[in-house]
């Protein structure tokens, strides 16, 4: 069985920073040592899909990288047999999960990533389905998947966009902490990371390392939340609980 290898990213957009570039260099050196030569793209997060392939298409083919779009294929799981690397933009993570369900794509996405190794690159909603579940995004329920299960690229949950409360803010309501902690109040619940923005999960087989330019939060049931800074080891979180 070859390694999996991903690059789960908060969000393709930072202050600052022009769209992915912020993951510029994993992205590059993910798709470079996979001698890559064409990337497929999966844009179901959100409506048009010609428009958010074109978004994509300028940074990765200025870096000179081919990119094509599933729904520009008749066949999406052969087309998803063929990928080379597969990237799966940010949106809506419900519509993008119910489309991945009503194509067959979960089974084909999930095998070739971690049987095969191809190359994996999320962003929010994309994060979102690499994950266990869809149980700790931020979007509304738009639509209504068959399950809230996802591509189980890796075992536990990832809450993109992490926010910290505000303590000067007059808003009362609960914070992200809280409704994560709520999340794992359920008896099959296991950790989940919030990544900040300007944050990069990288998973190199059985190595997982925090990247970017800030800090995460860890939530493992049971335990009090704590920092995780970048750079830091947590292949840990791979084990299966």
């Amino acid at each position: 069985m070859s390694r999996r290898q991903l690059l789960l990213l908060s969000s393709s957009r930072v202050y600052g920073y022009k769209y992915l570039e912020l993951a510029a260099e994993f992205i590059q050196q993910l798709l470079a040592s996979n001698d890559v030569r064409q990337v497929l793209f999966i844009p179901y997060a959100l409506k048009d899909h010609d428009k958010y392939l074109e978004i994509v298409k300028e940074p990765l083919e200025r870096w000179g990288w081919e990119v094509v779009g599933i729904h520009q294929f008749k066949d999406p799981v052969a087309a998803a047999e063929k990928a080379e690397a597969f990237f799966i933009g940010g949106g809506n993570t419900f519509r993008l999960l119910k489309t991945l369900y009503d194509l067959n794509l979960i089974e084909v996405i999930r095998r070739r990533v971690l049987e095969d190794g191809i190359p994996y690159i999320g962003s929010s909603a994309g994060t979102n389905v690499a994950t266990r579940s869809i149980h700790t995004t931020n979007d509304m329920p738009i639509v209504y998947p068959p399950s809230f299960e996802a591509l189980n690229l890796i075992p536990f949950n990832i809450n993109p966009h992490y926010v910290d409360k505000d303590p000067t803010s007059k808003h009362m309501g609960e914070t992200r902490e809280e409704r994560i902690l709520q999340y794992q109040e359920l008896p099959e619940a296991g950790p989940v990371l919030g990544l900040r923005e300007a944050c990069v999960l990288c998973i190199d087989g059985d190595k997982v390392t925090l990247k970017g330019k800030n800090a995460s939060r860890l939530f493992i049931p049971g335990k009090t939340p704590k920092e995780i800074t970048p750079n830091s080891d947590l292949s840990y979180l791979l084990q299966k609980t």
